[in-house]
């Protein structure tokens, strides 16, 4: 018997152009999950009359800043296939009959194309894991929806093993903590350490999603591993859509109040992310980083993601092997 392995992210446009940007979010801003409007009329109207005609040319040019700079295209693409590699590499070492796939949420390559290779293969079982430490109905769930649209044209359906989240994952706070001492070794200790996640609107954790919550204890729990004092780290949420309220703080208005206190030296890591991505390679980096800079702050850097580094492999593989 054949088991599958599949992970997942979020996606990414196919090239940093207007027209494959258009047909990205089209998908993403689609997706009831992702955007839950009071009114799905008006909101129908709004992205196809308004928001697809003039978000893709923007988003676009920020996409092109990026590709090509981690690998080749997509960095987020890039960096989820050399942890499809890292952990394929040594899964095969220690077990016999798996069978490795990647599937993205939106754009290419797509969850449905990944699960009919992995039927093609006579798969009786597929471990999934979406690569989102914090679930939220917005990612992990909407996942899920893709897995049974799909699996729901099966005649014969494989066993999902579906793993949720990692948010408190000890292999995980390690290895975050594990990159933070690094890159302060090359780079210095800063005055604060900004603990920055992706935002969602407050009005699906006040439906009850667990995201909220989850990015809490994350960042909890590095600072602890981290030996941080309250007053040495703060977090935050970023990448802000729409009008409507959006759950706080928010990473722009406090780097600029930061500043403007007087603190010189932010150093800004996005556990949230389990790849680098337009949201820290172009936002983080540099968009917010002009935020600090120009709010009197002197020095900002970024941590970059746990990408494929050997200890965060480990810890996805054991993730994984829990269920085999």
């Amino acid at each position: 018997m054949k088991t599958g392995i599949l992970l997942t992210n979020i996606g990414t446009p196919d090239a940093p152009t207007k027209t494959a940007l258009k047909r990205y979010l089209s998908e993403f801003l689609s997706d009831p999950r992702v955007v839950d409007p009071p009114n799905k009329l008006i909101w129908w109207l709004a992205l196809n009359v308004v928001i697809l005609n003039i978000r893709p040319k923007k988003s676009a040019q920020n996409y092109a800043k990026i590709w090509n700079k981690i690998g080749t295209g997509s960095p987020l693409l890039s960096i989820t296939k050399l942890q499809l590699q890292g952990v394929k590499k040594t899964l095969l070492e220690q077990h016999e009959n798996l069978v490795f796939e990647l599937g993205m949420r939106y754009g290419n390559p797509c969850i449905s194309l990944a699960l009919d290779k992995l039927r093609t293969q006579d798969c009786k079982k597929i471990i999934v894991l979406p690569l989102y430490p914090q679930y939220s109905n917005t990612t992990t769930l909407s996942t899920l929806d893709a897995i049974n649209q799909t699996l729901d044209s099966w005649a014969q359906k494989p066993k999902i093993a579906f793993i949720e989240h990692y948010y408190n994952n000890d292999g995980y706070i390690q290895s975050l903590a594990n990159s933070v001492l690094e890159h302060q070794t090359k780079h210095g200790k800063p005055d604060k350490l900004m603990i920055s996640f992706h935002g969602i609107p407050q009005r699906y954790v006040d439906n009850g999603d667990v995201y909220y919550d989850h990015c809490v204890s994350t960042a909890k729990l590095l600072a602890k591993k981290l030996d941080l004092d309250e007053s040495d780290y703060l977090f935050s949420f970023q990448s802000i859509f729409g009008r409507e309220p959006w759950i706080k703080p928010q990473t722009k208005e406090r780097l600029e109040t930061l500043a403007s206190d007087g603190i010189a030296h932010i150093q800004v890591i996005c556990p949230g992310f389990s790849a680098d991505c337009l949201e820290t390679l172009e936002e983080i980096e540099c968009e917010n980083r002009d935020y600090f800079i120009h709010a009197g702050g002197r020095q900002f850097s970024y941590i970059p993601a746990l990408n494929d580094r050997e200890d965060h492999i480990k810890m996805l593989i054991d993730l994984i092997s829990a269920h085999l």
